[in-house]
């Protein structure tokens, strides 16, 4: 039987960049939150890809995003999603050109 392991989660200050997947900087440790009012937190599968990640601020989400890859770990989709405003999809083929 195969199993899957849990994603891991992981906590960051900022990101750097504007292509997509984010690239989240400044790792954080757990202990370290208690004290942020703004952070990002991310989870990973067992080969290291970001299956999403969230922006807290105070508490709650004002920002998500989430990614889905192909078997050759490329990028084939993301989801944005920000407070008040309608999920933005992007979707990443063989002949699209990534961001």
């Amino acid at each position: 039987m195969l199993t899957t392991s849990p994603p891991s989660l992981r906590f960051f200050l900022t990101y750097s960049g504007i292509s997509l997947p984010l690239r989240l900087t400044e790792e954080l440790t757990p202990d370290t939150l208690r004290n942020r009012n703004t952070y990002f937190q991310a989870a990973y599968d067992a080969a290291g890809r970001m299956l999403w990640l969230e922006k807290l601020v105070y508490g709650e989400v004002e920002m998500r995003h989430d990614y889905e890859w192909d078997a050759d770990g490329r990028l084939r989709k993301a989801i944005i999603r920000s407070e008040d405003e309608e999920p933005q999809v992007r979707e990443f083929g063989l002949d699209a050109a990534t961001s």
